[in-house]
């Protein structure tokens, strides 16, 4: 079971919620140098990250983006602040519509 699940449903549609993603994935690994690698599919996009102590995954599709991330021992103790603030993020992404 993942440390940290999140889930926001939108009205963006694919092309521009993979936009929103992959640009989340751009700031993820220039602020917490996470490795990212994204997947283009016809119904979904899945965004893999890692590093630094998070392993997780983003799914995109038309309708939602779904986060899951398992934390390491030392990310662990920071569980909630990484919560929030992913959760900030994504309440961000989505104001911008």
């Amino acid at each position: 079971m993942p440390d940290i699940q999140l889930s926001r449903t939108h009205s963006l549609g694919l092309p521009a919620a993979r936009h929103h993603a992959q640009r989340w994935g751009e700031k993820a690994a220039e602020k917490f140098g996470v490795q990212c690698e994204y997947e283009s599919g016809d119904a979904q996009d899945l965004l893999r990250f890692s590093g630094n102590g998070v392993d997780g995954r983003l799914v995109v599709t038309a309708s939602a983006f779904e986060l899951e991330a398992e934390l390491g021992f030392l990310a662990a103790m920071f569980k909630d602040s990484i919560e929030a603030k992913l959760n900030a993020q994504f309440d961000e992404l989505l104001a911008k519509g």
